[in-house]
């Protein structure tokens, strides 16, 4: 990886919005593989930042960032589980949502809750998250509504 402060704030961008994608795939996969976090970690740093596969180059992500979220998403599980579960309609428990939106939900609250990342910011790359899962589809406007529901609970003071 390069040294940090060689990279344009551009470059710090992309790396740290591939990171936010990876973090959902590693939450997504922990769940249906019952990994721990630490082999996901693992894996991801090793096989899938800046990884080339059959001439598809990968983004490089900011490990740290990386790893935060996944381990506070995990470390807070429950309680972000239940701020996501106020936010959706009674009709639809978060058991009942797509597994990949259940992973990004997972991991931009732990964002909320842990980092100082304004929510707008956060809200915006989960949003473009699902669209990369989702593409043309109606879930990155569900996940507008519901990351911007939570945010407004938890960082009130923000907006």
């Amino acid at each position: 990886m390069a040294d940090d402060s060689a990279l344009s704030g551009n470059q710090k961008r992309k790396m740290r919005s591939a990171s936010r994608l990876y973090a959902v795939q590693a939450l997504f996969q922990m769940e249906h593989s019952g990994q721990t976090t630490e082999s996901v970690r693992i894996e991801f740093l090793n096989h899938r930042f800046g990884a080339d596969y059959d001439g598809t180059k990968y983004e490089e992500g900011d490990a740290d960032l990386f790893a935060k979220i996944v381990d506070d998403a995990v470390n807070h599980q429950a309680q972000i589980d239940q701020l996501t579960d106020r936010a959706l309609v009674a009709k639809w428990p978060l058991g009942r949502i797509d597994p990949t939106l259940r992973a990004l939900f997972r991991a931009a609250v732990a964002e909320f809750l842990e980092t100082a990342t304004p929510p707008k910011v956060i809200i915006v790359e989960y949003v473009d998250v699902a669209g990369a899962f989702f593409p043309g589809g109606k879930e990155p406007k569900f996940v507008n509504a519901v990351l911007d529901h939570i945010a407004h609970e938890v960082r009130a003071d923000e907006f």
